[in-house]
């Protein structure tokens, strides 16, 4: 069972703002070179070949926030970022209070309306609360498709993909998955990886937190599921630890500014990731966070560095 919106609010809401405050502030001709971005990679999302880009933004608490507010009037630059970048990945949920209805404004504001990819959750038990949940969710997002649905952390999960099947069929959502994002439900996703045919898994993998390398990420591999990877700053501890310390020699050469896009960078290493989803609510972090994604990729041996760093 997911824990309480109550709960895992406070706790990755200490989290994200420890996060925050280890991305480094941008030099002058660093940050002019991100206003003017390389475009993002891409890879391929297994069932069906489209490319996705590598980079995307979460949702959670950074859009949870009231119309006029400060907050809220930097969002637009959190999405201008991410689009300028080639990103189109917005990853919600109900479980993230306003997050949809945000989303949903600050794209019909948008002319034309911006090619993102939209996912969202359902977070509910029953068919009927299933149903009437993710309806609202399109009303919120103000979409008459969605791209990807997933159950969000297991919850009824037969009821709600025997759902997603119809839809899928009907045209109404392109994708469908499950989440989650604690080690001790690996076994249960691992259950489900095996006995249904899935577009997605999102699951939570950083430099300090590896344990879905073990068996969740290469059976995701060899099932042809594509990976969406949330908390990939490891919950905000893993960035507290590396505040103050000097980045590796070879991070200005591999075209890394910060320890945060070398945190991304390790996820996008592993060969099952598909997409990271950071989420943000500055515009400077989020383009930060996509010129992550335009970068090559790290040899073995950086990543090896970077777990040793870790410790």
């Amino acid at each position: 069972m997911p824990v309480s919106g109550w709960s895992r609010r406070r706790f990755l809401g200490y989290a994200g703002a420890a996060a925050v405050a280890v991305h480094r502030p941008l030099a002058p001709a660093v940050a002019a070179a991100q206003a003017r971005p390389l475009r993002m990679l891409t890879r391929a999302i297994p069932s069906s070949g489209e490319a996705l880009p590598v980079v995307g933004v979460g949702t959670w608490l950074n859009f949870d926030v009231a119309p006029g507010s400060a907050d809220y009037q930097r969002l637009p630059g959190v999405l201008d970022a991410l689009f300028a970048a080639g990103g189109t990945v917005i990853d919600s949920s109900p479980m993230y209070r306003r997050a949809e209805q945000t989303t949903g404004e600050l794209l019909a504001a948008r002319t034309p309306r911006p090619p993102a990819f939209l996912a969202t959750k359902v977070w509910t038990s029953g068919r009927d609360a299933g149903i009437a949940q993710m309806e609202q969710s399109f009303r919120l997002l103000r979409a008459t498709r969605v791209d990807l649905m997933q159950v969000h952390n297991l919850l009824d999960w037969r009821t709600h993909l025997a759902t997603l099947r119809q839809w899928k069929q009907q045209g109404r959502v392109r994708y469908i998955g499950i989440t989650h994002y604690t080690a001790s439900s690996y076994p249960e996703v691992e259950a489900v990886l095996k006995a249904e045919p899935l577009d997605f898994l999102q699951i939570n993998y950083a430099l300090d937190d590896r344990a879905a390398e073990q068996r969740v990420l290469p059976l995701a591999r060899d099932r042809g599921v594509a990976v969406l990877v949330n908390m990939p700053f490891g919950g905000g501890g893993l960035l507290r630890r590396l505040r103050g310390r000097p980045l590796p020699g070879w991070a200005a050469e591999a075209g890394a500014v910060s320890w945060a896009q070398l945190a991304l960078r390790f996820v996008l290493g592993h060969p099952a990731i598909t997409c990271v989803i950071p989420g943000t609510g500055n515009p400077q972090y989020m383009a930060e966070n996509a010129a992550a994604g335009a970068a090559r990729p790290l040899t073995e041996a950086e990543r090896r560095e970077l777990v040793a760093v870790a410790g």
